[in-house]
């Protein structure tokens, strides 16, 4: 049945529909008034011109002459009202059409105007967004955006400095203009990198096309939220992480090689997202490796850095190296190497072994995995490097005792760092969690762990860390070890935020040391935190801590890392384990004797002497007194010429791999 309507609406909903067809409708009807006044204008003057006609037009004119010129004339009058002045001297109806056209060609000019102005803005605006599609190939594909970001474009431009013209592309749901002014206020270290931003869906094949994932090498997928969120959040997150990837490995098929990292919270999706693409796709639970590090930190001081160093692209890096070994011992393979430091071996069918025997025969088809300053600096040389000088080991070691932790605050790393610290120590030890008015899910969570541990008791201490009086009336120098977790749980954490609180608490902390010492009591207490913002770095080292780590650093390290070589991912899961090898830094006092110290000798001396450990691989040194220097690394020295000296006493340490921190 037809809708009644009027001629009225019925054109008017005809112009409607012609003019939402946007700014070429737009375009074309104000194209189509101009040439209309024209031939109107025009028609009036031709009708004038009959009226003169009739009194006889001027010698030598005709009236085809006349009516051409009379549109010439309408066309100048409607493009320019000055034209106007060419019909003072004419006969005097013709200054009607002038009038009229001069007026006309006002308004349609105006709103030509100010229609390409519109558009011509509206263009420049659409190039700023950047909707074309991205004309690069090789480059590192970044889809998401978070704090993360900045991390990871520090740690890539470290690891493309070799490289011409490396090119990182970033796919968000944020507008790019924003991106691009972020990016310009925060990012100013770029080099050689170039970065290319893109406002898209995540998970939209079209802006997956339009940033040339077919042509990336890489691809790193964030996580859409936070590790403080609720559950539904992160689940949320976890399934935008999933269509990102599909979306991805749809795209690109299945011939084209690329690694992908993804960032997931729930262990069940890290196993969705790993089958979609198992050769392909890293997962990694940043998590859990973030609260192990800290409770291996809180064993051993300095190992921070060491993870650091390790995970970054600058400094030293962990490298998958093969060579001719004709036939070498995994032993005396270790001296063959100028730079670098092997902490073991990949075999040909891809197992990996950390802290090999050193006994074993390297095969042909076997890789290394070294430390070394650089790739290009490792070369396997047909002789050692260095002899070592045989030094007497000390037969010590440092037993499991029973200990207190002092957790102050929570987060969802908390779980993970009371259940690893239950690993290493005695029955009988304790957990004390300090909150003010504990909420009752952090309640249950503390009473569920004490429940579950073995050595351990955990309980609530119901004290505010952010109140000096309240911290110090927990006598918290009297614990082995602090760690300090964001005060307030239940909000979403922001970095400014909760490292001021981390701030103000270490604060109160450096003051109770200090007032201990000019008492002349003993401090061993160790202070163990967390910082989310790398720019707030050298305001935590001031405060008085000894160990901190930059989780956004380090867990975008990690991504960098494993985007660059995927199977680096398998030495870190191995590291990261609760069974087999991890790096510690242990005393050299388990090493000499006392009347020993201080000890003058090469790093290649050490890395013999450390092996009659228990095989243990020494990769570097740890020099207390400068500890609190960051221009001395803290004094760690990671893989160091073997011919280097190093004159140490009983407080330093070594940096090692090995079984356990004994």
């Amino acid at each position: 049945m037809a809708i009644e309507a009027t001629k009225a609406e019925q054109w008017r909903y005809k112009i409607d529909n012609f003019l939402g067809q946007g700014s070429r409708g737009l375009f074309m009807a104000l194209l189509a008034a101009f040439f209309v006044s024209i031939a109107i204008v025009s028609a009036l003057r031709w009708v004038f011109l009959g009226i003169e006609a009739a009194y006889g037009l001027p010698e030598g004119s005709s009236f085809l002459r006349e009516a051409l010129f009379g549109v010439w004339v309408t066309w100048l009058q409607i493009t320019d009202p000055g034209n106007m002045g060419q019909d003072n001297d004419t006969f005097g109806l013709y200054k009607i059409p002038a009038v009229v056209g001069g007026l006309t060609g006002v308004v349609i000019f105006s709103a030509l105007i100010a229609f390409l102005t519109t558009a011509l803005d509206q263009a420049i605006e659409d190039l700023k967004k950047g909707h074309s599609r991205v004309l690069e190939t090789n480059h590192t594909l970044i889809v998401g955006w978070g704090p993360r970001v900045l991390e990871i474009l520090r740690e890539l431009v470290e690891a493309n400095e070799s490289e011409d013209d490396p090119v990182v592309v970033i796919l968000a749901n944020e507008d790019k203009e924003e991106m691009d002014a972020w990016l310009l206020e925060n990012w100013k270290d770029r080099r050689n990198t170039r970065v290319v931003t893109r406002s898209g869906g995540t998970a939209n094949l079209a802006a997956i096309a339009k940033v040339s994932a077919e042509h990336a090498r890489s691809a790193i997928i964030l996580a859409h939220c936070g590790e403080s969120v609720d559950r539904s959040q992160q689940m949320e997150s976890d399934a935008k992480v999933i269509k990102s990837a599909l979306a991805i490995c749809a795209h690109v098929g299945d011939d084209h090689e690329i690694n992908i990292v993804a960032e997931v919270f729930d262990e069940r999706n890290r196993v969705v997202v790993k089958d979609i693409s198992p050769e392909r796709i890293s997962v990694v639970d940043a998590t859990e490796i973030l609260a192990k590090v800290m409770v291996q930190t809180s064993r051993t001081s300095g190992l921070s850095v060491v993870y650091a160093e390790l995970l970054s692209f600058e400094g030293c890096e962990m490298y998958f190296h093969q060579a001719r070994w004709n036939g070498v011992t995994f032993g005396e393979l270790a001296f063959r190497f100028e730079d670098g430091v092997a902490l073991g071996v990949r075999n040909g069918d891809g197992t990996l072994d950390l802290r090999t025997d050193p006994s074993y025969v390297m095969q042909d088809d076997d890789d290394i995995i070294i430390v070394a300053q650089d790739d290009s600096t490792i070369h396997f040389g047909s002789s050692a490097v260095v002899t070592p000088k045989d030094i007497p080991l000390r037969d010590a070691r440092s037993e499991p005792e029973t200990e207190r932790l002092l957790v102050l605050g929570w987060s969802p790393k908390a779980n993970i760092i009371v259940s690893e610290f239950d690993e290493y120590v005695l029955a009988g030890s304790e957990v004390h969690v300090m909150m003010p008015s504990a909420p009752q899910w952090v309640s249950d969570q503390v009473a569920a762990l004490s429940d579950d541990l073995d050595n351990t008791t955990v309980s609530l201490l119901d004290k505010d860390p952010l109140d000096g009086a309240s911290l110090a009336s927990a006598d918290p120098l009297e614990y082995d070890v602090i760690i300090i977790l964001p005060q307030r749980p239940d909000d979403e954490m922001d970095a400014e935020r909760v490292d001021a609180e981390t701030i103000i608490v270490l604060l109160h902390l450096r003051k109770l040391v200090a007032e201990a010492k000019a008492d002349g009591r003993p401090v061993s207490t160790k202070l163990i935190t967390e910082v989310l913002d790398s720019a707030n770095q050298e305001l935590i080292s001031r405060a008085g801590v000894n160990d901190f780590i930059i989780s956004n650093r380090m867990v975008s390290m990690m991504f960098a890392q494993i985007s660059e070589e995927p199977d680096i991912q398998d030495v870190y899961d191995d590291l990261f384990q609760e069974d087999g090898s991890e790096i510690y830094v242990k005393p050299a006092s388990l090493y000499f004797e006392p009347d020993q110290f201080p000890v003058t000798c090469t790093f290649g001396d050490l890395m013999a002497h450390a092996r009659k450990r228990d095989t243990e691989i020494c990769l570097g040194v740890k020099v207390k007194a400068k500890e609190t220097s960051s221009a001395d690394n803290y004094g760690v020295s990671l893989v160091p010429p073997k011919t280097t000296t190093f004159t140490l006493h009983a407080e330093d340490g070594l940096v090692v791999l090995a079984e356990d921190d004994g």
